[in-house]
């Protein structure tokens, strides 16, 4: 079980920052995940190095939220299954077309 102020506490506000990053970058672009990372690290008061440490939370909260139908993994400019993607990826807003 975790402790109160754990990691997992934060895991909304993660989420938050994704979500925010990318309704500011717009529809039909996207952020790279360490951008949310270091927003993350940056909100939290971390280190220089503190984003870091927030990357896997990323993938793992971006994963989260395309299977909630919030966001978008893109890989090469196409979505991609939020079950099997690998290398580098982006996170975008869901487009309507």
């Amino acid at each position: 079980m975790s402790e109160p102020g754990g990691i997992a506490d934060l895991l909304p506000q993660l989420e938050n920052v994704i979500l925010r990053l990318c309704a500011e970058i717009g529809a039909g672009k996207t952020i790279c995940p360490t951008e949310a990372a270091k927003a993350m690290a940056l909100e939290t008061g971390g280190g220089e190095l503190a984003w870091r440490d927030w990357l896997v939370k990323v993938r793992r909260s971006a994963i989260d939220l395309a299977h909630a139908g919030r966001l978008v993994i893109y890989r090469k400019g196409k979505p991609v299954d939020p079950d099997d993607f690998r290398g580098v990826y982006r996170l975008g807003l869901p487009r309507s077309e």
